[in-house]
């Protein structure tokens, strides 16, 4: 076996629910694990028969509805064979350059886990403006040093099971690697806004907390002089406080930020920003005025007379 078909000592875990349509993609990118973890919600298509096909250990989430959501769920319970674990989502891809340079990271390492930059593709384009590059994640580490943040958004409902937008808080130091992983989602713009609109549950939930100053417990801090994701916590506390948000976002994305230099593409994601904002903030809205909890209402069943 080449150096480039040996198997990496590394285990992955995808957490997936109805993802027939990246999965493959997805799993052939990972062709150089040593260990896959394809951690399934109960999904109704083919999703556990396509991950058994390449190989991967497939196990079922079955969500409380508070906590804990998938992602650290399973890294309190998986049996994973490596110390490394690398995390990777449905419509990502882990490209050739960028597996030879966890080979090389995990090998030797300096830290114990590294930041990966994603490229985020829409319509089938690089969205390269507009902020959403580079993008960096801590996506590679010792998973007994990281767990996800929480960031009390439990008791919002319908919006999934998985973390999204919660940050790897690591016990220990952390790198950067060069190569770019893909993001890469076949599925449609109605799943893109079926998806956008559970995650607008979450975010309400997380302005709500920010203006109240009940979002610090276990998270990660904000901090303008920080890493990334510090400086991105602070600018998001300054966010929330602003009017016009989805005015101000189509401007940020497409304007100052350039996205008006990724074609029709960009402007129909800031487009989509800036209809998402919108959501958030009717959301937040409802929030405040039922008492930090959504408007949702039980049926009755009808007595037959």
């Amino acid at each position: 076996m080449s150096s480039q078909e040996s198997k990496i000592p590394v285990s992955v875990l995808i957490p997936a629910k109805n993802e027939q349509s990246n999965l493959p993609a997805c799993l052939e990118s990972l062709s150089r694990a040593d260990e896959v973890f394809v951690v399934d919600s109960q999904s109704s298509d083919s999703s556990v028969e396509i991950s058994e096909s390449y190989g991967a250990k497939v196990v079922q989430f079955h969500f409380n509805g508070y906590w804990p959501k998938k992602k650290n769920w399973s890294l309190e319970n998986l049996k994973f064979s490596h110390q490394w674990v690398l995390i990777v989502d449905c419509d990502e891809r882990i490209t050739p350059q960028l597996w030879d340079e966890i080979a090389l990271a995990i090998q030797n390492p300096d830290y114990d886990g590294y930041y990966l930059n994603r490229r985020v593709y829409f319509l089938d384009q690089w969205i390269r403006h507009g902020g959403k590059y580079p993008d960096w994640n801590l996506r590679l580490f010792k998973h007994t040093k990281g767990r996800y943040e929480n960031l009390s958004t439990e008791e919002i409902p319908n919006t999934g099971d998985n973390e999204v937008h919660e940050h790897v808080i690591l016990q220990g130091s952390v790198g950067y690697l060069n190569s770019d992983m893909e993001h890469r989602d076949f599925r449609d713009i109605y799943h893109w806004l079926e998806r956008h609109n559970r995650y607008s549950n979450w975010e309400a939930r997380v302005y709500l907390n920010m203006l109240t100053g009940t979002d610090d417990s276990g998270t990660i801090g904000a901090n303008l002089f920080g890493d990334a994701v510090q400086r991105k916590r602070f600018l998001k506390k300054v966010w929330v406080w602003l009017p016009f948000k989805p005015t101000l976002r189509f401007i940020l994305f497409y304007i100052i930020r350039l996205g008006f230099l990724d074609g029709r593409a960009g402007y129909v994601y800031a487009c989509l920003l800036s209809q998402y904002e919108y959501q958030i903030g009717v959301k937040l809205y409802e929030l405040r005025k039922f008492d930090g909890k959504l408007n949702v209402k039980v049926s009755q069943p009808v007595t037959p007379t």
